[in-house]
C-alpha cells in the first residue's frame, strides 16, 4: 500500500540511495550540522562545519542535492554579506528517510485508522468503520490506477497482471502463482498484523477488494488464505473456494 493516492513507484530504491549518499563520514556531518542550523547554511559555513575544503564541500553538497535530501537558492536580497556575487545556500529538505526489508507500511495503516476515527458514523464500530475506510482507499488508488494506465477491459489474467505491477511497487512482493492466481510472499503491515490480525488482516482484505473494483478487474478475488511469514491475502479466480485455498497453504 501507498500513503498517496497512486502507489510510490520504486520508493524503497529511493530511499536506499539517500542512505548511501549519507554513508560518507563528511557529508553525513554537513548534512547534519545543516538541520541544525534551522536556516540556510553557505557552502563555506558547510565546509568550515566539517574541516574540508569549499571545493572538496561543494562536491559533497551537490550529491546531497540529488539525492533530494537538500534544495539549494541564491541567499534572499537584505542577508548581511561581503560585497559580491549573492552566495548558494544549502538548507534541508522535507525529505524522510525510511529503508525497510522487506517493505513495510504502517504509516499507511496508521493513516486509515485514523480515517476511521475521524469519520465513524452512527451505529459503526471502531473495527467497521476501519473496514470501511481501507476498501475505500484501495477503491481510490485502484480508480487512480487506472486513470492513469487506461488499461482497457481487464479480465481475470490481464487484471492479474496490471495487479502484479502495482502491488510490487507497494510492498506486497507478489508472486504469480497460476494465470490469474498472485500470492503476496511480504505483510506490508508485519509485525502489527500478528498484534491484531482480525482487525488488520480484514483492512487488508477490505483494501485489496477495494483496489480491484477501483482498478475493474473482473473475476478475481481478495480472500484470506494466511500463510506463515506472508501476506494474509491472496489475488484469485472468483470461482476457487477460499477455504480450498487456505488448505494448499
Amino acid at each position: 500500500m501507498a500513503s498517496d493516492q497512486t502507489p510510490q513507484a520504486d520508493t524503497v530504491g529511493s530511499a536506499i540511495d539517500s542512505v548511501s549518499v549519507l554513508s560518507e563520514y563528511s557529508r553525513r556531518r554537513m548534512f547534519g550540522f545543516i538541520r541544525r542550523a534551522g536556516r540556510a547554511v553557505t557552502r563555506d559555513e558547510a565546509a568550515a562545519s566539517v574541516g574540508i575544503s569549499r571545493k572538496l564541500a561543494a562536491f559533497h553538497l551537490d550529491k546531497l542535492v540529488d539525492a533530494g535530501l537538500l534544495r539549494t537558492r541564491v541567499e534572499t536580497p537584505g542577508t548581511i554579506r561581503k560585497v559580491g556575487r549573492r552566495p548558494k545556500v544549502y538548507e534541508p529538505t522535507d525529505a524522510q528517510i525510511t529503508v525497510n526489508i522487506p517493505d513495510r507500511r504502517h504509516e499507511l495503516l496508521a493513516d486509515l485508522l485514523l480515517d476511521a476515527v475521524l469519520t465513524e458514523e452512527a451505529g459503526e464500530s471502531a473495527a467497521q468503520a476501519a473496514i470501511r475506510t481501507a476498501e475505500q482507499r484501495g477503491r481510490q488508488i485502484g480508480e487512480a490506477a487506472r486513470d492513469e494506465t487506461r488499461p482497457g477491459r481487464l479480465g481475470p489474467e490481464r487484471g492479474v497482471t496490471a495487479c502484479e505491477q502495482l502491488l510490487d511497487q507497494c510492498g506486497y512482493e507478489p508472486v504469480r502463482e497460476a494465470p490469474a492466481r498472485l500470492r503476496l510472499r511480504n505483510c506490508p503491515f508485519h509485525p502489527l498484523a500478528a498484534k491484531a490480525p482480525d482487525l488488520v488482516c480484514g483492512m487488508n482484505q477490505a483494501f485489496l477488494s477495494g483496489f480491484l473494483n477501483g482498478l475493474q478487474v473482473s473475476g478475481v478475488q481478495a480472500v484470506l488464505a494466511p500463510a506463515t511469514g506472508e501476506c494474509c491475502v491472496r489475488l484469485s479466480p472468483n470461482d476457487i473456494d477460499p477455504d480450498d485455498l487456505a488448505q494448499t497453504h
